[in-house]
Order: C-alpha cells, then structure tokens, then sequence
C-alpha cells in the first residue's frame, strides 16, 4: 500500500483544530474551526477518503475522529463517513488503551515495523489524516510516499504547527498542478525527494526555455 498523510494548515502552517473550537484545545487554544470548506475542498476531502484501504491515527487525532465521526449515525450521503467506519483503522500510541471505535487496532512494539508491514500489503492507500505528530515521525522514517495538503486562506496567528521551527530537511516534488477552489484553498500533492538543496537562489532553466 501506498501511505498518504492529509493535512489540513492555514497559510502560517498551523494545523490544530481546523475543524472547531472545541476539537482541540492544547494550550488554552482559541483559535479552533478556521477551515472553513467550499463544495470543491469537500469534494476532494470525499475523494481522499475513498481511496482509503486503512487509515493509520496517532492517539490525540484518534480520539478526536472516535469521538466524532465515530459515534455520529450514519448519514447516508458522506464519503468520510462510510470509510472511517467501514475501513481498518491503527492507531501509533506510546501507551496502551482500549479503543472503542470498531474496527480498531492499536500498534504494539516498534511502530515503524508495524508501519512497513502495513505498506507491504496490497491494496489501496494508507492514510494518515491529521496526526502531526505521527506524520513527521514518518516523513523522518521516509515513510510517506505522498502529501497532499490543504492550505486555507487564513493566518490564525498561534497553536500548533504542521512542522516545527528545527527539523529534518525534505525536497518536495509537486504531483501535478496545484488547484485552487472558488473559496481560496489551495490543494497540492507532494512527494518526498530526498534532502533539501542548498546553494546560492535563482532559478531553474527548463530544456524548452
């Protein structure tokens, strides 16, 4: 399988509580439910989510997707919905706990064995939504083989970002062009190429130019 981390940032790259005020509140945060989806946005969102084979959680956006979208009825009309519920689902944690989500597993001993094991399966996508944390003990682990990410016309200002101020350097490699939906997010599909270059700025001359 083919592991795929959605995330969701504003254009200062914070990534907590997209969905609302009260989905994550690490650090007194105030500033929750700034991703604000056009029909567009929604429509890729529903399109991630059905390309899930099983999807891979760290514990905090675990609980936040068990305590939602696990225990809302099933309305009948939501992509997300039927895959979060109907896909296996692993969460990495470093203490143990009992889910109850159905279809739940928790990983045990090393993660990144467990991880490879889940990538060396047939199948679809393993995806990681979320989970920031997770996604770049991964990205370190080279373990993510794609990126997509949704940027929100939006500076929140404060709470937790998608990469911290020091960190692994990683080329990116842009998967086809960006799109840009009628409410200003910008969609784009990354993969991890190697280490970052360094050297004096200009440009690349393409072979056509």
């Amino acid at each position: 399988m083919k592991l795929t981390a959605t995330a969701q940032v504003s254009v200062d790259g914070v990534m907590q509580g997209p969905g609302g005020p009260d989905e994550d509140e690490r650090g007194v945060f105030e500033r929750g439910g700034w991703a604000h989806f056009d029909e567009e946005a929604g429509t890729v969102m529903d399109e991630i989510y059905q390309r899930a084979e099983v999807f891979l959680f760290g514990r905090r956006t675990y609980e936040i997707f068990a305590g939602s979208w696990g225990t809302w009825d099933d309305p009948g009309d939501s992509p997300i919905w039927t895959a979060l519920n109907a896909r296996p689902k692993y969460v990495a944690s470093t203490k143990p706990f009992d889910p109850t989500w159905t279809g739940t597993t928790v990983l045990s001993g090393d993660v990144g064995d467990a991880v490879r094991d889940l990538k060396a399966k047939p199948g679809g996508e393993l995806q990681v939504h979320g989970s920031g944390v997770l996604v770049r003990w991964l990205l370190d682990d080279d373990l993510v083989d794609e990126m997509n990410v949704l940027t929100y016309p939006v500076v929140v200002g404060q709470g937790t970002r998608l990469f911290p101020e020091t960190g692994k350097d990683i080329a990116l490699e842009l998967i086809g062009p960006p799109r840009v939906t009628p409410g200003g997010v910008t969609i784009q599909v990354y993969r991890p190429a190697g280490r970052a270059r360094y050297g004096e700025a200009g440009y690349e001359r393409s072979d056509d130019a």
